[in-house]
Parts: C-alpha cells; structure tokens; sequence
C-alpha cells in the first residue's frame, strides 16, 4: 500500500482527544504520515475535561474520553507529529493526499471552525477531489467552505452526517447546571441546524439513528459514517474507528 500524506487542522485550544488520537493511530499504524498544523505552529493543547473527566462528576463515565483514546492522545502527545506542527498558513492542499477535520466542542475550537485559511484549504482539497473526512463540529468547516464558482458550500449536493442535534442538546442538559453552555460551542444554534442549512436539501443529513454504543476495533458496526465520493463525515467520538477504517480505505483506493 502506498504511503500518503494527511493533514489535520486543529484548534490552538480545544480539541477533542479522541477525535484527533484515534485517527492518528489509526493512520500512522497503517505507515501514512500525518502533519498537524494549528493557527500559529504551537503544539495545540486539547480540551482538558474531555480528556480527565475533570468537572463531569458522576457523568464522567459517559462523557470523558474513554481509555483507549486517552492512551492513544498520551502516545500522540510523545510523536514528533504533533510536537512539530505547521502553521494554518504554510501550507497548500496541493503537498497532501487527504485532509481529515476532528471536532470539539469548548469555545476555543472557535478559531478553528471560523479560520477562513482552513475554509479555502477545503475548497482546495475539493477542487482537487482528494479525500476529506470530518467528524462531529469539524463537519461545520466544509459547511462554512464556499466553492467560489456556485457561491455555495462544498458539500451542498453532498450527503452527509455530523453531531446530531438530539446529543448536542442532551450532553448540554444533563451538565447545565454546572457547566453552563460548554457543550453548545454555539448557543444559538446547533451544529446540525447549520450543517443542513448549507445543504441542497434537509433529506442530505444522514441522521443513522441515536448512537447508543461507540464502536471499537472488534465492533465496527456499531459505529456509522456517510460516504458520498471523495467525502467522509461521522457524528461523535462513538463511530471512531469505523470512520478511521473507511477513510485508511479511500487513502488506497
């Protein structure tokens, strides 16, 4: 199998660890050689209550990274991958093979989503119809991603699927009352709400039902991704390692 180049983006703070380490191990397990970039070439710093269940209380079972993302984050953290990351800016679609946008949720992804330099990379990457993967809040990049010769988004005739508005709103409920809007990155609307609007048509949004288990390496089924072309999108941290198998897939083919 060839060897081929995925950039990931990441937010300078805020980043979901399990969304980011799985599919580095994932891709670097199979010899394919990621490069980080941040907003400014810092190592970026990811979102700390993901990763230790600090402040969840008694939902830090449910809502913390599970273990072997945090192993997987710990063995990133020690790579010269994530040590050694470009800047946004110095960088061009036409160096790599594949794009991949992991999500997260605290506010600092903000600078992330909003980075009009990512949003003409996707543009790029799409042009040049190469693999791009997103999953969770990092579907909103290629939403936000205008193909200048339509004036509408990259993925408008896409399929597609993201964080679903029933977990976004859940996740925000349940820890509320102590965390006040953490898990609403935007307040005033959800990431499903703003990925349908970019889209031809609301039937585009691939719901796969509410995610009730996450899947693991031996229970691929259990996660769900939407395919459409050179296109790759999940909804949470649970589809990981189906997403990260069938994106190493459309790397080969």
């Amino acid at each position: 199998m060839k060897i081929k180049n995925v950039l990931i983006p990441l937010p300078g703070y805020g980043c979901d660890p399990s969304e980011v380490a799985i599919p580095w191990k994932q891709l670097t397990g199979h010899k394919h050689r990621v490069t980080f970039i941040t907003p400014t070439g810092q190592v970026a710093v990811t979102d700390e209550i993901m990763l230790t269940g600090k402040k969840l209380g008694l939902l830090k079972p449910l809502l913390m990274a599970r273990a072997d993302a945090v192993q997987a984050f710990k063995e990133m953290q020690q790579s010269d991958d994530f040590n050694k990351p470009l800047s946004y800016g110095d960088v061009s679609a036409a160096d790599f093979d594949a794009l991949l946008l992991p999500g997260g949720h605290d506010k600092g992804v903000k600078e992330y989503l909003e980075s009009a330099v990512l949003q003409q990379l996707v543009v790029d990457f799409f042009s040049a119809n190469k693999p791009v993967a997103a999953i969770c809040h990092g579907v909103l990049i290629p939403a936000r991603s205008i193909n200048p010769g339509t004036g509408k988004s990259v993925i408008y005739d896409y399929l597609t699927t993201g964080l679903l508005k029933s977990q976004e709103l859940a996740a925000y409920r349940l820890t509320r009352l102590w965390l006040g809007d953490y898990y609403l990155t935007y307040p005033e609307t959800t990431t499903e709400d703003e990925l349908v609007a970019a889209l031809a048509s609301p039937g585009q949004f691939i719901e796969g039902g509410f995610p009730l288990l996450r899947d693991t390496p031996a229970h691929l089924n259990r996660g769900f991704f939407v395919k459409d072309r050179n296109y790759l999108s999940a909804r949470w941290p649970g589809d990981l390692y189906s997403f990260s198998a069938e994106f190493i897939r459309m790397l080969s083919d």
